[in-house]
């Protein structure tokens, strides 16, 4: 695998692409996995399904495997949400959950347009559902806080990234 490769999770509306960009903005290697990775697909199996669905939204497998294992970056971040994340997750040397409040959530949820995941009221139920039961996301990782500016959210995860004594979430 890669050098070093790092999963970046959360709920709908943690920050996960706001964390990417600011990641990209630095200087790192991040990957946009619900733009560059996902279709929507069988967690199982990989297979194409028509349709939009939060249990289908799955990150191409062999993608995330040539990115992993390019040696030619010191550190990639692969930032997003995938329902089949159990299949490439020990191809990363840890993993970060963004953590947010119902608040927040709701904040967030209020600023999306038409066209974004969370803007029909039936896309806002479940991600809420979800959200309070904590389905749908990795068991093990770094929590991070993620109600913060984006700025103090990407520190905390870069500083669990270069603290040698840390395995960042394993």
């Amino acid at each position: 695998m890669g050098i070093r490769n790092y999963l970046i999770e959360g709920s709908s509306c943690a920050g996960k692409t706001t964390v990417c960009d600011e990641l990209l903005r630095r200087g790192f290697h991040a990957i946009h996995g619900d733009r560059l990775l996902a279709y929507q697909g069988d967690p199982e199996t990989g297979q194409p399904l028509p349709g939009h669905c939060h249990e289908h939204h799955i990150w191409n497998l062999e993608l995330v495997r040539q990115i992993a294992s390019d040696n030619s970056q010191p550190i990639t971040f692969f930032c997003g949400g995938s329902r089949n994340f159990e299949k490439f997750i020990d191809w990363m040397n840890g993993v970060f959950i963004l953590d947010i409040n119902t608040d927040t959530l709701c904040q967030r949820l209020n600023l999306r347009t038409a066209d974004d995941w969370g803007a029909r009221p039936e896309e806002r139920a479940l991600i809420l559902q979800l959200h309070k039961s904590g389905s749908g996301l990795p068991g093990k990782g770094i929590h991070i806080d993620a109600n913060r500016p984006v700025r103090l959210v990407t520190d905390d995860i870069l500083r669990h990234v270069f603290d040698q004594n840390d395995q960042a979430g394993f």
